[in-house]
């Protein structure tokens, strides 16, 4: 929802959600207030019938119909940068504070990979639907190969697995 801009620029807003049942199809929705303008902006997504997979993942085995890999790329790149930043400044018995935020990243990336073709070695240029989609495909397509994905995950689960070892869980 942050990824969609309000008309007057805004991105986030504070909001309510609901589950509603409309002839027997679940839809959740997403409702508030531009903070900066005060327009209503409202986000419904139709449930799969499929229980959701657990945080901090995003969706089931298919990709997204709503977010496109470059966005989910970006997503990946600004969270693993500010948790980059935090495990840089931070001593590693506190890295645990940074676990979520990496834990994020890495599923994000994991739907990037959703968009890839079982028979291909890069996601084809027609999956990139939103304009942050395409300027991300635009700056650097070979971040959309098999190979680029399949290194950047493994160095993410990597560095969340250096967390776990070196700060973990207290209890």
């Amino acid at each position: 929802m942050d990824l969609r801009a309000c008309a007057c620029g805004a991105a986030k807003f504070e909001r309510q959600h609901r589950l509603e049942n409309r002839t027997g199809v679940l839809v959740s929705v997403y409702e508030g207030a531009c903070a900066q303008c005060g327009r209503t902006r409202s986000f419904e997504f139709t449930l799969s019938e499929d229980r959701p997979p657990a945080p901090p993942a995003f969706g089931g085995p298919e990709p997204s119909r709503i977010i496109d890999p470059g966005e989910f790329l970006w997503i990946s790149d600004r969270v693993s940068a500010e948790a980059g930043r935090q495990l840089l400044s931070t001593p590693p018995a506190e890295h645990r504070q940074v676990r979520p935020a990496t834990a994020y990243a890495i599923a994000a990336l994991e739907e990037v990979a959703k968009f890839l073709p079982d028979d291909a070695d890069r996601i084809p240029q027609d999956r990139f639907v939103s304009e942050r989609g395409r300027a991300m495909y635009a700056q650097d397509p070979t971040r959309f190969t098999r190979k680029d994905i399949t290194a950047a995950l493994e160095l993410k689960r990597k560095i969340l697995a250096d967390i776990d070892h070196f700060s973990p869980p207290q209890g």
